[in-house]
Order: structure tokens, then C-alpha cells, then sequence
């Protein structure tokens, strides 16, 4: 599963916890598509959980903006557009320039270690990609997630860590729904910014990054992939014109 890396494990494996996380990740990874509705028996029957802790899962996601509660007609998982998408890679943006700064003045060997580590795992998968050979999104996905992680995790900040993560999760669900892989522009980006954190070029960093999540909101726009995820939008009727 993708989703998990970004938050603290729960400290006890009740059925409810285990029941949000599962729902997470397939609305993370994209296994329950935008839009989708999520009714409570054919969830109980997928999921193995009564309904009361699937409905207390459901709201969770909703406050997370994962899912939309609709009220007395239940759950439905949130839809996605390119305008919502560009404010989650704002978003993301912000945080996570802020947290390059304060990592990269305060890393030290070890993370140093971690850093080159988590992009060696990312850059085998690349060069996979780029040679056109199959690879699990999700594995490859998370290895993406790991690596930008391990860039800004010595940033004293938990609450910062914290916020990056479940924004960066909201951020990854339209990366996995949309199946975006940039080809070698990516790849580069990815080792100008390891480049950078061994350097501690925390404002290169920061262009580098900045150019990275442009582009690829760019790709999903001009790629139309949210496309098939977005509802239509049907004509209003005309009115009759008055005598």
C-alpha cells in the first residue's frame, strides 16, 4: 500500500484503524476512483468491517477531504479536477520549500545517508521506466515518496513533517490516478536535487523543486488524464423568454 510512509503507525491495530487505513490507501493509490460511490454493505463484504466503524473510517477520510459525505445518501470518494490539483502542488510547494531549508542546515552524515539511499532506490526504478520496462506504480510511487521525505525529515518539525505528509498524500492521489511518469526530465530533477542536499543548496533546491511540481501539474493538464475522472457538466435548460 502508498499510503502509511507520511503518518506515525497507530499504536493499537483496532478494527476501525485497520478499516481507514485500508480505505485510504485505495482512495490514495486510486483503487477507488474519484467520484466512486462507497456504499456501506458492498464496502462491509470488501473490507471485512462492521458498518459503525466503516462509517467512523468514511468520516475521517472526509475531514481529510479524501472523501465527501453527502448527507443521508452516505459517501462518495472526492472528485478531482486540474484547478484543485494546481492548489494541492501550491500547497505542497509551500511546506515543502520550508522544510528543505531548515533540513538541509540542520542534516547531518546520517541523513546525508538516508538521502542517498532513498534516491538510489527511486533511480533504479527510473532507469527501469526509462528503459521500458513494467513496473508496480505503487512501489515506484512510493520509492518517489520516500526520497522527498528523506530530503526535508531533518527538519526539526514534527508538525511540519506532519502537514507535508497528509498534503503531499492529497497530492499523490492525482499522481496515481493520472499515472503520471515524465520520462527523463523527472530523473533529472530527482538527481539535481540529491545534487543539492549533499551540496546544502537549499535555494537551488528550491528552483529545482519549484520546476518539478510545475511540471507536472503542467503534464496532467495537457495530457487531459483527469478527463475521465471529471463529471460533465450538463447544459442549463433555457428559459422561455418573456412576452
Amino acid at each position: 500500500m502508498i499510503a502509511g510512509p507520511t503518518r506515525a503507525p497507530a499504536a493499537v491495530d483496532t478494527p476501525g484503524e485497520v478499516a481507514y487505513r485500508r480505505l485510504r490507501a485505495d482512495v490514495i493509490a486510486g483503487r477507488l476512483a474519484p467520484g466512486r460511490k462507497l456504499g456501506l454493505e458492498e464496502l462491509r463484504l470488501a473490507y471485512g468491517a462492521g458498518v459503525s466503524t466503516l462509517r467512523e473510517a468514511l468520516t475521517r477520510l472526509a475531514s481529510e477531504e479524501l472523501v465527501v459525505a453527502e448527507g443521508q445518501r452516505g459517501f462518495r470518494v472526492a472528485p478531482v479536477s486540474a484547478e484543485d490539483f494546481a492548489e494541492i502542488a501550491d500547497l505542497r510547494l509551500l511546506l515543502e520549500r520550508h522544510a528543505i531549508r531548515d533540513s538541509f542546515a540542520a542534516g547531518d552524515l546520517d541523513w546525508e545517508g538516508r538521502v542517498v539511499g532513498a534516491h538510489h532506490k527511486l533511480a533504479v526504478l527510473e532507469r527501469r521506466l526509462l528503459a521500458g520496462q513494467a513496473a508496480d506504480p505503487v512501489v515506484w510511487k512510493r520509492y518517489d515518496l520516500e526520497f522527498h521525505q528523506a530530503l526535508i525529515e531533518a527538519c526539526g518539525s514534527a508538525v511540519l513533517l506532519e502537514t507535508y505528509g497528509a498534503a503531499y498524500d492529497r497530492y499523490l492521489r492525482y499522481q496515481m490516478v493520472a499515472v503520471v511518469f515524465r520520462g527523463a526530465v523527472a530523473a533529472e530533477q530527482h538527481a539535481a536535487l540529491l545534487d543539492c542536499a549533499l551540496r546544502r543548496d537549499a535555494d537551488r533546491a528550491c528552483r529545482v523543486l519549484e520546476a518539478h511540481v510545475a511540471s507536472c501539474v503542467e503534464h496532467v493538464a495537457r495530457t487531459g488524464a483527469l478527463l475521465p475522472f471529471t463529471p460533465r457538466r450538463t447544459a442549463e435548460p433555457r428559459r422561455a423568454m418573456a412576452r
